[in-house]
């Protein structure tokens, strides 16, 4: 048997006093004095984590305006922005690379100033709030300001797209009304060309969201910055890696929801002709060029079609411009009547081949490297072109950033306009940033969509008839922007994505646009489809344009000649005069002239998510078909207390209601004036 080691015993305290009782103290009594200070230290600690929880409530004020305020909520690290006095919740937005849990409002370090909160997360990054100027009246903005403490920290801001319909920002290949339904990884917020770059943002864009809740989110243009698209979670705004850049940006909050809509003031608009026959004739020489124009005039007349415009292509153009056919600066010709008695639009870009008589010509006065952005040289080094692809072609890109090669570059295009006699002039490429596609530093006024920008103002010296592939920062400008390709087909990198892509454009302020071709001009699922030209017509037939690749005698049947007749002089009675009239009101208001559902019923659910209907100003409804071998669909009449007109039934509907299972016919298209 173990025998148990013998202990003095403790039943009683030692009559003595504490120092040498402690001294001469057994271990038992000595670890349960320990325990018992372990116990009152834990039950200290869990007292004040449990009064914590209990007092400090899960949100907190930390910037509060007169008509909104800001939150700080604690479990998740997010910023929250409610309006008041009710606190209508209108945005959260998820922080991120810094620690979630930790709550700032202990520690803010300008809490003498009622107008600003600032905190830091000392390893991580600063964050400053403060109240700014509102944008328009009846709306109250918050600057938000995030500064990086060190340089590995990737700033990163998730806005929640929960009960919250987001537009604006970016165009992508499937266009999608609102943006939640987007899917994009994260990637520079800059414009490229989607035929080349399917997955990337489209060309025209602007550091501009808006919720349907009455907030708008507005990016400063000199922050370097990533957005990605998480469908129906949230979209992020971030700083690259590595840059310790801060990430700046604005929230402005409006109870009258379109008041949050930017102003795109101008003081003109760009006439242009309602019609435009794309020419897809033989280009082989100068000679096959002028016969094919005048043999697609020739059936245009018999068609009863003689009017608008015959846009060539920029290969076509080349090929004319380096024929006879163009003469020196020094000689005098009239201008040959290529299309009469249509109007001819010709096509140039800022790119030139290596091999191209444009560029060796360049080369041969010794200003190549001065007209062509350009590789920043070394010390001592001379500058050599910064060559991209272009059509499958090694090219150098205009340098825009020097006003000797903007100068050269805009006279040659007045100089080909004049030769070839053109009304129009449309520039492709004018999207995309060499220097980011090729990872090499920009200049400062190339950053982002600097090139754009900058090449877009300069091309609107060249007056009304002039047509850009993109846009960005640019919609005051009196110029049309060209619509990016789309499928023939019917999904949304098709048919179905056009109007979703007309109401992006018109939000942004670009409402002078040349939709794609009817029927689309990317090889689709079903090419040459009737049904889908037909449906494809009676979209555009309101749109500010009607473009045709594939002419209606070659796609379809008689009956189908017939309805384009048809629509194209409903174009020029009926959407043209409207088109006039509610320019002015964008001239002066700056609201858009296509308008979404939500603009008559701003506080209507129902109306945030429909992107298959869009209003002319505020009295015309048109609601298409756009589901293959369908007759009929669910049409929503917007604005509670409207009444509306069906103009193929005359009959009158209540706003605020929807129509189920209308039947539109493959001749009918459903329109409504208010």
């Amino acid at each position: 048997d173990r025998t148990m080691p013998l202990s003095r015993h403790t039943g009683q305290i030692p009559e003595s006093n504490w120092t040498l009782g402690l001294r001469e103290m057994t271990e038992p009594w000595k670890g349960a004095v320990g325990c018992f200070g372990v116990a009152v230290f834990f039950a200290m600690t869990i007292g004040i984590i449990s009064w914590q929880a209990l007092e400090q409530p899960p949100e907190e004020w930390v910037l509060r305006g007169r008509h909104a305020g800001m939150l700080w909520e604690r479990g998740r690290g997010a910023l929250l922005l409610r309006v008041l006095p009710g606190g209508r919740p209108v945005l959260a937005i998820a922080v991120g690379s810094v620690p979630a849990t930790e709550p700032p409002p202990p520690r803010d370090r300008c809490w003498h100033d009622g107008g600003q909160f600032c905190y830091s997360w000392e390893e991580d990054a600063e964050l400053r709030l403060s109240l700014e100027p509102p944008a328009a009246p009846g709306t109250e903005c918050y600057g938000v300001r995030w500064t990086p403490l060190r340089p590995d920290v990737t700033l990163k801001d998730c806005f929640s797209m929960a009960n919250v319909s987001w537009y604006g920002g970016p165009s992508i290949l499937a266009q999608r009304w609102p943006l939640n339904d987007a899917e994009s990884p994260t990637q520079p917020l800059v414009s490229s060309n989607l035929g080349t770059n399917p997955d990337g943002f489209g060309p025209v864009l602007e550091r501009y969201f808006l919720g349907s809740t009455g907030v708008t989110v507005t990016v400063a243009p000199e922050v370097p910055l990533l957005l990605s698209l998480e469908s129906h979670r949230q979209f992020c705004l971030e700083t690259p890696a590595g840059r310790a850049e801060p990430l700046h940006y604005q929230l402005c909050v409006s109870a009258d929801r379109p008041a949050g809509l930017p102003k795109h003031l101008t003081r003109n608009f760009p006439p242009c002709r309602s019609l435009i026959w794309r020419y897809h004739g033989p280009e082989g020489s100068a000679a096959r060029i002028r016969r094919g124009l005048r043999a697609l005039v020739r059936r245009l007349r018999r068609h009863r079609l003689q009017e608008g415009v015959v846009a060539l292509g920029e290969h076509g153009t080349a090929v004319l411009a380096a024929a006879d056919l163009v003469p020196s600066e020094g000689r005098k010709r009239q201008a040959p009547a290529l299309v009469e008695p249509l109007e001819l639009s010709i096509t140039l870009s800022p790119y030139a081949g290596l091999t191209s008589p444009l560029f060796l010509r360049s080369l041969r006065g010794g200003e190549a490297a001065g007209y062509w952005l350009s590789r920043r040289p070394r010390p001592g080094g001379s500058s050599i072109p910064l060559l991209t692809i272009w059509k499958g072609q090694l090219c150098a890109r205009l340098n825009v950033t020097s006003e000797v090669a903007r100068g050269w570059y805009l006279a040659r295009a007045r100089h080909l306009r004049q030769a070839l006699g053109a009304t129009y002039v449309a520039f492709e490429g004018v999207e995309g940033n060499s220097f980011l596609e090729q990872d090499v530093p920009a200049p400062a006024e190339l950053v982002g969509d600097g090139y754009t920008e900058v090449l877009a103002a300069a091309l609107a010296t060249l007056g009304n008839g002039t047509i850009i592939s993109a846009g960005s920062r640019s919609s005051h400008l009196p110029l049309f922007v060209q619509m990016s390709p789309l499928r023939s087909d019917w999904s949304h990198a098709g048919l179905k994505g056009l109007i979703p892509s007309v109401l992006h454009y018109s939000l942004l302020g670009y409402n002078f646009f040349i939709p794609d071709a009817v029927g689309g001009t990317v090889a689709g699922a079903t090419p040459g489809d009737p049904e889908l030209f037909v449906r494809w017509l009676q979209i555009v037939t309101f749109l500010p344009v009607m473009a045709f690749g594939t002419p209606p005698w070659l796609c379809c049947d008689a009956w189908v000649l017939n309805l384009t007749r048809q629509c194209i002089q409903r174009h020029r009675d009926f959407v043209v005069p409207l088109l006039l009239k509610y320019s002015e009101e964008w001239q002066s208001l700056g609201y858009p002239i296509f308008r979404p559902a939500w603009w008559l019923s701003p506080t209507d659910p129902v109306a945030f998510t429909i992107e298959d209907e869009f209003l002319i100003g505020d009295e015309v409804l048109v609601a298409p078909i756009t589901e293959k071998g369908q007759t009929w669909r669910d049409i929503y009449l917007p604005g509670e207390g409207h009444l509306w007109l069906d103009t193929n039934s005359a009959r009158v509907f209540d706003g605020g209601t929807t129509l189920r299972n209308y039947s539109a016919s493959l001749a009918e298209v459903p329109v409504f004036v208010k």
